[in-house]
């Protein structure tokens, strides 16, 4: 691969990362089984709620604007909220509390039986994510990790979508992917199902 540009050479690495998630029925049974928990969740009238740091954070906000606004095509608005938006929250938590309550507490304030935590984590071991993964399993609140091949977030989580990779971008680029397919999914068996 030398020969090739560094551009292409992101691109390939991105392509076999997708091609290994294709291929493992494991990973692709998992993304069936979130979507069907959070199609269930819409269907009882609860909502999903993400969360991620840095990169992930923006993941998380993505994936929420896709189900309040529209993914594939126009359909009322589903409940959803990434729990890294509001900067007073934020600050207010972090300052009073400490970074690792971040999500946590917006859990315990915004969460209700039934809904679905989606952890984002490359590293699988981001304390505030895990924080608020322990806190919705005690909750009832279904709790989902979204992460690479590593880190606690397996353990903490009712269910982890594993990237097959322990590249951060690489893994990044897939988790929207994922997200992507799980709107899609949930959008189509709401609305047109």
């Amino acid at each position: 691969m030398e020969s090739l540009t560094y551009f292409q050479q992101s691109t390939i690495q991105s392509i076999v990362v997708k091609q290994r998630l294709v291929e493992s029925q494991e990973v692709m049974a998992t993304i069936g089984e979130v979507a069907d928990l959070c199609l269930a969740a819409y269907q009882r009238g609860n909502k999903v709620i993400l969360a991620g740091n840095g990169g992930s954070a923006a993941d998380a906000q993505h994936i929420a604007a896709e189900f309040v606004s529209r993914f594939n095509f126009d359909r009322p608005g589903l409940p959803s909220m990434a729990l890294t938006t509001d900067t007073s929250v934020l600050t207010a938590i972090g300052n009073d509390y400490g970074f690792e309550k971040l999500f946590e507490r917006q859990l315990q304030a915004n969460g209700q039986p039934g809904d679905v935590f989606i952890g984002i984590s490359t590293s699988g071991n981001s304390p505030n994510i895990l924080k608020a993964m322990a806190y919705a399993k005690e909750h009832g609140i279904t709790a989902v990790g979204l992460a690479g091949q590593g880190g606690d977030i397996h353990q903490c989580s009712d269910l982890c979508i594993a990237v097959p990779s322990t590249d951060t971008p690489r893994i990044q680029e897939a988790h929207i992917l994922i997200g992507h397919m799980i709107c899609g999914y949930v959008e189509k068996e709401y609305f047109n199902g």
